[in-house]
């Protein structure tokens, strides 16, 4: 859409994606100039509706930024009271004690939050300092200048022909430029995808690694809610076909996040995540919580796993890559929201310095090296061979050796192992079927388990149906020729959403794509064995509607 004449606006900065990265950014360039002209655009219907995260904070990064943030009244009302640990076998739980864990794995001073929620308040924070946000406003493409650099975004279109043609209904959305532009679109964004492509920021780092985060809120017996209380899981019902765990959190109002995470490197690609989600419901110490209660929301959306070896080079030519578009979650401690706060904070510190030095459209070194030298290298560092250990040597060598790592990182500094490698993304990773089991699964018994369908109604997800679809084959061929011939075609499974079918139509399988079901979970563009599902944004405002995730 290149050869369309659009309307321009300038800003001093403008940030793509209002999640936590994105809006500490926004606050703290007001903090440190009140003049600054800031932009916040949001594809989301509205700050927070795409936000999915457990979540269990910790503060740190909101203390860096709004130090006095209770007296301004931010949604954080649920300290951790409890934490529990266990690894799960079909029938039973091993309770593994708190007292060998490393400091760091301690939820002692963090809150149960609603991320949706700390982003809607962080958003009023940031309006009240004269920060532009705009919802609804998907960002499609890059404005790039004469020397290549980055110098906007084009956002706001609108009605294009189902066939991505331009129509008399048309909006052509408009260019936002910027002196920097920073992108904080979450896990797997499309123009982050494209600016690492572009710049190489990948040479020289691991390749990044995800998991598939699935999470419901349930309304349980107030006879078994234990507001504050945590609990993490890991073994059944995964075993040896993939890493991963679960994770269930009391908050307020008799409330419950229940969480499973399947990272995104298993071999088998008969397995099934969202299905072994729901036969993880059925374990006795789950099903008991959950008996009698109701599910009220559900959603999905992918991880950055790689850690510390795997953050690409984060800034390029009138840029920086914030936040999840960066990858910086915490594994063991399954937290990222701080990390991307404090890198909201770092880039917009960067930014401040080089406008007021009269630069624009370069590289803001400075903030690279804040990431990577400061809390947030620090806190990665520590705990970067926890993900690779659990990939190559399996649950219990990594429960073991990792454990004995994160100690003396944290008591000495060092590794007896030294960095470890990922090696294969996630889609190298997976095997042909011919080498694997198929998994059978039992059937939803839509009381405790439900079929994909039913739940992403309740992720309030919502596409246009006349719009282009926003899951773009390369090869409309590969689905059937070589995914389904070589692989059984794993996106049936993977996508936690039942976008994707193979249906037998005049004799023949047909590979359909239903992305009106989307959640925008990305595990498409990164699972895809052949790497032929390439994610963009639709249109602004499309997509889930999370209530209070």
């Amino acid at each position: 859409m290149s050869e369309i004449e659009r309307e321009s606006m300038e800003y001093d900065v403008v940030i793509v994606g209002a999640g936590p990265a994105g809006l500490s950014a926004a606050i703290r360039l007001k903090q440190l100039d009140a003049d600054l002209s800031v932009v916040v655009l949001e594809k989301g219907s509205e700050v927070g509706a795409h936000i999915l995260s457990g979540a269990v904070l910790d503060p740190c990064g909101l203390d860096a930024l709004i130090p006095d943030w209770k007296e301004k009244g931010a949604p954080l009302n649920t300290p951790v009271k409890e934490d529990n640990f266990y690894v799960l076998g079909p029938a039973g739980q091993l309770r593994v004690p708190n007292f060998p864990m490393p400091p760091l794995m301690n939820n002692h001073g963090n809150y149960i939050v609603s991320m949706g929620n700390v982003c809607r308040w962080m958003a009023e924070q940031a309006e009240e300092m004269g920060v532009e946000i705009f919802p609804g406003m998907a960002c499609s493409e890059l404005v790039y200048g004469e020397n290549g650099e980055v110098k906007g975004v084009v956002a706001g279109v609108f009605g294009l022909e189902a066939d991505g043609t331009i129509g008399e209904n048309t909006e052509p959305g408009m260019e936002l430029h910027g002196k920097y532009v920073f992108l904080s679109e979450g896990v797997r964004g499309s123009l982050a995808k494209e600016v690492i492509a572009k710049y190489d920021l990948s040479h020289g780092h691991e390749p990044q690694k995800f998991g598939i985060g699935m999470k419901e809120i349930w309304e349980i017996d107030p006879a078994k809610h234990r507001e504050g209380t945590v609990t993490h899981t890991m073994g059944w019902p995964l075993g040896s076909n993939a890493g991963g765990g679960s994770f269930i959190y009391h908050l307020e109002n008799n409330q419950v996040y229940v969480g499973f995470v399947v990272h995104l490197n298993y071999k088998n690609p008969h397995l099934f995540p969202y299905m072994e989600f729901q036969r993880f419901k059925h374990h006795p110490m789950v099903a008991d919580l959950l008996e009698g209660g109701k599910r009220i929301a559900y959603g999905a959306r992918a991880i950055s796993e790689g850690g510390y070896q795997s953050m690409p080079k984060m800034v390029f030519p009138g840029g920086a890559l914030l936040g999840c578009s960066v990858g910086m979650v915490n594994v063991p401690r399954i937290k990222g929201n701080h990390n991307a706060m404090l890198s909201g904070k770092a880039a917009a510190e960067a930014a401040y310095e080089a406008i007021s030095a009269g630069r624009s459209s370069d590289e803001l070194t400075s903030y690279e090296t804040e990431v990577r030298n400061g809390a947030i290298g620090k806190d990665l560092k520590r705990v970067r061979n926890v993900k690779p250990m659990w990939s190559k040597w399996g649950l219990t060598a990594s429960l073991v050796f990792g454990g004995l790592d994160m100690w003396t990182n944290n008591l000495f500094g060092f590794s007896f192992f030294g960095t470890l490698k990922h090696g294969k993304t996630d889609a190298e990773a997976t095997e042909e079927a011919s080498k694997h089991k198929v998994i059978e699964y039992p059937r939803p018994d839509g009381k405790i388990s439900f079929d994909r369908l039913t739940n992403v109604s309740f992720s309030m997800t919502n596409h246009e149906e006349s719009q282009p679809a926003h899951l773009h084959l390369k090869d409309a061929s590969v689905p059937i020729s070589v995914n389904l011939a070589k692989y059984a075609e794993p996106a049936q499974r993977y996508c936690p959403a039942g976008v994707y079918e193979v249906v037998e139509k005049g004799g023949k399988p047909e590979f359909v794509i239903n992305f009106q079901n989307c959640v925008h979970c990305k595990t498409c563009d990164i699972k895809d064995p052949s790497q032929n599902i390439n994610w963009v944004t639709p249109q602004g405002g499309d997509g889930p509607n999370y209530p209070n995730m």
